[in-house]
This record gives C-alpha cells, structure tokens and sequence, in this order.
C-alpha cells in the first residue's frame, strides 16, 4: 500500500510539472523553453499565476498521498527508507572479484547454466547457480571414493559397477520448490582435477547426460575442497563455516595445550549467520579424550576466536638432541598382520539403526518413504517421539532438517562406510 502511495504521488506531481510547462509554451515559446530551468519556472509561476495555478494544484495533490506513503513506510521498514534518501542505489553496482575460475560452457535442462559456486567435500561435487537458500540450478556428482590428492573419473554410458552418482535440480519463476533428477548410470564424464594450494581443485571437466536430461556441460573447473576460505597463506576467520569454527577450536587447544597432538572431533552443523557460538567439544589431547566448553565470539576486525583467548603461539619445534646408539638386540620380524576398516554399510539396515543409532552418529544417509519422497543428509540420531532426524547442510549458507518416522520409510541406504 505504501508504495502504491509514493508511485501516485509521484505520477501527480511529475503530470502537475509537465502540464505547467505546456501552460508555459502556451503563454510564449521563450517562457517555454525558459520553464525547464528552475528560477525561470519560480519566475513564471509569479508573472504569470493565473496560468500557473491549475497545474500547480495537481502537483500539490500529488504530495498528500507521496507524505503518507513515506510515513507508513517508515513506521515499519526505516532501514529500506533510509537507503532510499542515502541514493546510494543510484551508484553503479560494483562486481566484487570471483573467488574461482569457473568457465563453463553448456546447459543444464535446457537452460544456460553459470555456476557461482563450487566445492568436492566428503566425495560431493556441487555446482551452484544462485544465492538463495534453493538454487536456481544445481548440479551434484556424488563420487564414490576421492583421494586426498588429483581426482580422475572417466565414466562412459555402457560403463558397469560402482559409478558416480549425478542428480540435476532447477527451481522456475513460477515454483516454490526446486525439482530434480537423479541418475547413476548411462552417461558420459570426464574428471581430471590436480590440487591447488592451499585448498582449491582445477582441471578439466566434461559432462553429458542423455538426451531427454538436456543437459551437457563442458570447460575449466575450479573448486574448493573444505569449507575453508583464505587471504594469502592464512585462514581467513571472517568466513562463516563449520570448518573455520573447527579450525579456529583447533588452534585454541593446540596453544592452550602447548601441543599439537590435538584432534579435535566433528563439531556438528552450526546455523549461520551468527555472532556467539557456545559448544561443548570434545578432543584427543596427547591421546586423552577431553569435553571442553567453547565460548565463540566473532568479531568485525579478527573474525571468529574463542573468548578469554590469551594463550601465546606455539614456539617452533625443535629436534631433541639424538641419544647414542645402544646396542639392541635383534628380534625376529613377525609380519603384523594389517586389518581393513569395517564398512558398515554392508549389514546396514533400518532395524539396526533403531537398535544401534549412536554406531551411525553423523553418517551420511539417504531414505526413501512410502510416497516415494527422497531425503538425504547427516544422521543426527533419534528424537523423543521415535522419528529418525537426518540433517543436510546446503551448498549455501544454510541447512535443511528431515524427520521421518520409521514406519514411513520403505528404503534406506548408508552412503558412506
């Protein structure tokens, strides 16, 4: 209503000055020409006031309706007021610099496809177009094995056996919700990505999904491999992320501790934007599993750093002094007998997990209900009613929750071991 106010007003008063000008014209061409300048228009409305006065009561019209919009709209929106006397929207928009080489050409559903985004975490590649909380489009490749260093893939539509799994989404003007397509098999991609300090991927990437997906999408790719962000060699703190929280956790205990045989376990989703974080962590500090309370404060100039933080840097290690050799005797070399990590997602079902759920604690899973809807995200455990609690973190800033009551779901699969 308070727009509709201020537009009227304004189409009043604009019809009010045009119309004096025309009133001008009609009274001599020089009077004309010379009401397009202000102390000239002030000069003729005094003259010449007979003629002048229609117009200037429409234009006065026109303020009653623009006064009051401005008064409703800054009994409840004075931030949106403010920015529109500041004019600042009058200022080019500048574009900040990209933080990845992105050059990707192609389509996705038949539509021009520019990711903004893009990041291989725990074996899933995004790439993200948009800033909103659904992206305009989206394309996930979940792999099913990433080493720490180059990622290759090269998967063909006749190829068999464990593939990537690739799912497409895209939400329309005329949609609330984005939709989506999923395959694993049947299509052509080409993956050859080599590290980039300190924690980037580039390479090459090719991508064509059959014909009736619309979907093809070929160049250089760039990407970031955690959730970490950087200014030169160091970690920039102002980055809002589960991984520049734990980061900043890591470092605390190391100085507070004097030690850097700390491994600090997941801390969890955090919901940002926020300003104070308060957790209770828990860490190997020289092999001893310890529960601290954290107190996180973000700050504008240094970022995030833990409260009452007065512990000073690490000195540089220095190699202890090498003993003299003692003779030792020999003993008989037993080969030690290696034993591979247990994949639980071999005997993983739905009445194990109800049985066991603290065993599948922040493992990814994907469970597939009654209505054949899908959900997919991190295992946060079982609440008070019974339902199964599953946590997806977002491409973006935010996340998504599921909670499913087990009788509801016909299908559910672990996705990692």
């Amino acid at each position: 209503m308070d727009a509709l106010l201020i537009l009227g007003g304004l189409l009043l008063i604009l019809a009010g000055l045009v119309w004096l000008v025309m009133r001008a014209f009609a009274t001599g061409l020089l009077w004309g020409w010379a009401s397009f300048l202000p102390p000239f228009t002030l000069l003729y409305v005094l003259r010449h006031w007979r003629s002048a006065r229609p117009a200037l009561a429409l234009a006065s019209l026109g303020i009653i309706p623009l006064v009051v919009g401005l008064t409703m709209l800054a009994s409840h929106d004075a931030q949106r007021l403010e920015a529109i006397f500041s004019l600042k929207w009058l200022e080019p928009e500048v574009q900040a610099p990209a933080e990845l080489a992105i050059v990707l050409s192609g389509q996705l559903n038949g539509r021009p496809f520019s990711p903004q985004q893009a990041e291989l975490i725990d074996g899933v590649l995004s790439l993200r177009e948009g800033q909103d909380f659904f992206a305009q489009s989206e394309l996930v490749i979940r792999l099913p094995s990433v080493a720490s260093g180059p990622v290759r893939f090269d998967v063909l539509p006749a190829d068999e056996g464990i593939l990537p799994e690739v799912e497409i989404s895209w939400l329309l003007p005329e949609q609330e919700l984005p939709e989506a397509r999923r395959l694993s098999r049947g299509y052509t991609l080409h993956l050859d990505l080599q590290p980039v300090p300190p924690n980037k991927l580039a390479g090459d990437f090719h991508l064509v999904l059959p014909p009736q997906f619309k979907t093809t999408l070929s160049g250089k790719l760039e990407l970031f491999r955690n959730g970490l962000r950087y200014q030169g060699d160091k970690v920039d703190r102002q980055f809002d992320s589960v991984d520049t929280v734990s980061h900043v956790i890591q470092d605390y205990l190391e100085r507070r501790f004097a030690t850097r045989r700390v491994e600090l376990l997941p801390i969890g989703n955090l919901n940002f934007p926020l300003q104070r974080v308060d957790l209770n962590v828990q860490a190997r500090i020289n092999g001893e599993l310890q529960q601290l309370p954290i107190l996180l404060q973000k700050q504008d100039k240094r970022g995030w750093q833990v409260a009452a933080d007065s512990f000073p840097p690490l000195p540089s290690a220095v190699a202890p002094p090498v003993a003299e050799a003692k003779p030792v005797a020999v003993a008989a070399v037993v080969p030690e007998r290696v034993s591979r990590p247990l994949d639980r997602r071999v005997r993983f079902s739905l009445d194990g997990l109800l049985r066991n759920p603290n065993r599948y604690e922040n493992l990814s899973m994907r469970a597939t209900t009654e209505r054949g809807n899908s959900a997919e995200g991190r295992f946060q455990g079982i609440d008070q009613d019974g339902r199964i609690t599953l946590r997806q973190r977002m491409s973006g800033q935010g996340e998504v929750s599921f909670s499913l009551q087990p009788e509801e779901i016909t299908r559910i699969e672990l996705l990692e071991p």
